[in-house]
């Protein structure tokens, strides 16, 4: 019950902190405004497709895919012994859960995600706080991998004991 308690509170403060920097990106970025001049910008974007503009008005198939890993997330969340030393994989889970919710409501709400970080001086795509919680929550989930092998190899074996007992 923690454990569902902890999810549920983070993903909704996430949540709510993504939506509401996309509102304001929404509402106020009529044009670029440069916070390190030539290096970093706010700059609103309407992205239809997914990470670096691919698959450009493929809504349905973002919607479907998204709500697949969001099932394996949760289910991967929920094994996840609630044991203190767990803590940083379950940490990592509900970034990547938080931000791909953060996206998903955009791309059903709004048929698009909103983006409006842009690193101009490598010219990277723009992005948003929900992309940040995703690429950080699976960053950590890799290096927790280094770190904590044990206990990331017992979450992903949760996960294969699902696989082949649904053979």
């Amino acid at each position: 019950m923690k454990k569902t308690v902890h999810l549920v509170l983070w993903s909704v403060l996430l949540i709510a902190f993504d939506q509401w920097t996309k509102y304001l990106a929404q509402n106020g970025l009529d044009k670029p405004i440069p916070l390190i001049r030539g290096v970093f910008e706010l700059q609103y974007v309407e992205n239809q497709g997914a990470a670096f503009g691919i698959l450009q008005n493929k809504l349905w198939l973002f919607i479907i895919f998204t709500l697949i890993m969001l099932t394996v997330l949760g289910y991967l969340y929920y094994k996840t012994p609630a044991e203190k030393s767990f803590g940083w994989i379950r940490l990592a889970l509900i970034l990547i859960i938080s931000g791909a919710i953060g996206n998903l409501i955009d791309r059903v709400l709004r048929r698009y995600v909103v983006d409006f970080l842009y690193f101009k001086l490598i010219d990277f795509p723009v992005f948003n706080v929900a992309d940040s919680f995703v690429v950080v929550g699976c960053c950590l989930f890799v290096l927790l991998y280094f770190v904590q092998k044990q206990q990331v190899s017992e979450v992903m074996s949760n996960l294969e004991k699902k696989e082949k007992a649904s053979e």
